[in-house]
């Protein structure tokens, strides 16, 4: 029986790690967390925010997830999306998932990422 999600994986071109540190610790706010060593001699770098964990592995022939993506549920939605454009990250809103506010990011390697938060029935959406 299936409990939970452990972790997604994202692809990563080489010698992109500092760039991925940059958007996923100081952009997201998530940690860096230590991969095995045996794992860590392959590249790529792995994150967590509370039990989130992505994991980020280096792709030789890499091409980035445009359409497949980690839905990421966040609190704040509003005030997370301007943290994201505030540290230059493009963000476009959707309004097409019902009972939820969402909108879609972009790592620098080009990772699609989705950010939603679901609507309270019983209070007024938080402006934008």
């Amino acid at each position: 029986m299936l409990t939970a999600v452990d972790h997604v994986q994202l692809a990563a071109p080489p010698d992109s790690e500092d760039r991925l540190r940059a958007y996923y610790a100081d952009v997201l706010g998530m940690t860096e967390i230590p991969k095995p060593p045996v794992l860590a001699a392959r590249g790529g770098c792995w994150f967590a925010a509370g039990p989130v964990q992505l994991h980020l592995g280096v792709e030789d022939d890499f091409r980035p997830a445009r359409k497949a993506h980690p839905g990421l549920r966040v609190t704040g939605i509003a005030a997370y999306a301007q943290r994201l454009e505030g540290r230059g990250a493009k963000v476009v809103w959707d309004e097409n998932l019902p009972g939820h506010r969402r909108f879609y990011s972009e790592d620098p390697v080009g990772n699609r990422l989705e950010f939603l938060e679901p609507i309270d029935a019983d209070a007024a959406a938080p402006e934008r």
